[in-house]
């Protein structure tokens, strides 16, 4: 990975991607830091204190980088732009226009699919910017001072423009850095906890409240879990392939065997980010419009309980088949063999070729969302049934390493790209 970075810092436009690419992540950190008017911070963080550890919210403030918890401008993070791509998306299949659309309107239609994401960005936005309001309102959180209606009209409208900034902020970073903006800024806003998460885990260590033995433990864990995400990432299921061969004029072509590479974890870490959005999502609602965390559904679907783990791996599993679909379609694969005087040996040319590729295929996925589900929810249930884990958050670890460790692996994959693109002599020695 290293390398890969000091060779692209060679090449002078891959240089300014990255330096790019930085500056709008330290215009992001900044922003997380600017506070909206109007909020008592002081009251703010002692009620997260106490709330953050024990409810759906905690999940939040990990994935805006502590911004929620603080009540900053960037508070709801990249949450409402993937939740609008959640909900588009599946529109996009129920919909036949807009269906029509996404497939057959070209760049044209894919620009008219963004702007209905953008406006769905802004409108849930404005959403969850009032339910976090109705949280500051109710526990008495707002600076006494405050202009009542206009303090409202404030906080929300900051909120909401602070996530929309974010959407654009990981657009540019897509058209103009080194790409998978939206993921990238996740991963900053995950990894900015990570120093206070290790520092917070050995001060619990020193006071007795959790043993060196299983802090140790934890750290092994969590190094071990990096090493397999690494592994499975690279995994691939290799179809062999036969080109017959063929004469044009004097000359022959095809006779070579080659294959067709599948990989197991096909659609990255998007199955995880879009699951735990859904997952989470009931219980947010009931938070931010007035519910307690003490009610039943907070109590047992918060994102450190075995009904929510439940519920994540099955979304884990159908986002993982969903995207899967999308990205790779037998039928296409099989009629370009087929063109192209390709075949898989022991299957003839067209149908019964796509019914083996589908076959391979969801096979694949299987493997890859199940070891997805695992590695996201096996912390969760150990946090669930142990007491001394739960106090450390670890219910969190398996998402947001996952995250981090995808999202790295998927930037170095796209400098590769680059890289090959330009002939880059130094990395292709």
């Amino acid at each position: 990975m290293l390398q890969t970075f000091r060779n692209a810092w060679k090449i002078d436009e891959l240089r300014r991607k990255i330096l790019f690419t930085l500056f709008i992540v330290l215009l992001y950190r900044l922003g997380a830091a600017v506070l909206v008017p109007y909020v008592n911070t002081d009251l703010l963080k002692r009620f997260f204190d106490t709330q953050l550890q024990s409810s759906i919210l905690g999940l939040h403030n990990v994935m805006s980088g502590g911004a929620f918890s603080t009540a900053t401008i960037f508070a709801l993070g990249i949450q409402p732009y993937i939740n609008a791509s959640i909900i588009i998306q599946l529109l996009c299949i129920a919909i036949p226009a807009l269906e029509r659309l996404s497939k057959e309107g070209g760049e044209e239609g894919r620009k008219k699919i963004n702007n209905i994401t953008r406006y769905s960005t802004v409108g849930i936005g404005l959403l969850q910017g009032f339910g976090y309001y109705q949280i500051i309102s109710r526990n008495n959180l707002l600076q006494e001072n405050a202009p009542g209606v206009w303090a409202a009209i404030v906080i929300v409208l900051t909120f909401t423009a602070g996530s929309a900034l974010l959407m654009w902020l990981g657009e540019q970073i897509t058209e103009f850095g080194i790409g998978n903006g939206i993921s990238i800024i996740l991963f900053a806003g995950i990894v900015s906890r990570f120093p206070n998460g290790v520092i917070n885990l050995v001060n619990k260590a020193r006071a007795g409240t959790l043993s060196w033995i299983a802090t140790i433990l934890m750290l092994l864990g969590a190094l071990a879990m990096i090493l397999l995400i690494v592994v499975v990432n690279d995994a691939e299921r290799r179809i062999p392939v036969q080109y017959a061969k063929r004469v044009v004029g004097r000359k022959m072509y095809g006779g070579q065997a080659t294959h067709l590479p599948m990989k197991v974890n096909m659609s990255g870490v998007l199955p995880i980010i879009f699951a735990q959005s859904i997952a989470s999502l009931p219980a947010t609602v009931i938070m931010l419009f007035g519910g307690s965390s003490e009610n039943w559904f907070s109590k047992n679907f918060n994102s450190s309980t075995i009904p929510y783990a439940i519920v994540y791996f099955l979304l884990i599993l159908f986002f993982s088949y969903f995207y899967a679909t999308i990205q790779f379609n037998p039928i296409e694969v099989a009629n370009n063999l087929k063109k192209n005087g390709g075949f898989i040996p022991g299957y003839r040319p067209g149908k019964p070729t796509s019914e083996f590729i589908q076959k391979v295929l969801n096979k694949v996925t299987l493997f890859g969302a199940v070891y997805l589900g695992i590695i996201a929810c096996v912390p969760i249930i150990i946090g669930a049934c142990s007491k001394a884990a739960a106090n450390t958050g670890i219910s969190l670890g398996g998402t947001s390493i996952i995250i981090v460790v995808g999202v790295a692996i998927e930037t170095v994959q796209a400098l590769e790209n680059q890289m090959l693109m330009r002939h880059y002599k130094g990395f292709l020695e």
